[in-house]
């Protein structure tokens, strides 16, 4: 098996440093996280935005559906897009 036949899953990619692994997180306002995506470190961050937020699940108190979108989103530049901002 050669360094080209990498599978997907690993979260390994090529770039500058070399082989690298980029860690894609929301989490509350006490640091807890709510969601992970691994992906491989050439990967763009702005396109795994909807993919995180959508693996958000806050738990009710009572009965009900858990909670998926959050009130509001704190992100670095990278996530200013007009699609991320419209989602």
């Amino acid at each position: 098996m050669g360094i080209g036949c990498e599978p997907d899953a690993h979260g390994l990619g090529r770039s500058r440093g070399g082989w690298t692994t980029k860690i894609h997180l929301a989490c509350d306002q006490d640091q807890r996280p709510l969601s992970l995506l691994v992906t491989a470190g050439q990967r763009g961050d702005s396109p795994q935005f909807v993919t995180v937020l959508e693996g958000i699940r806050v738990p009710r108190a009572g009965r009900g559906r858990p909670r998926r979108l959050p009130l509001r989103v704190r992100a670095d530049k990278a996530y200013s897009s007009r699609a991320n901002r419209a989602y």
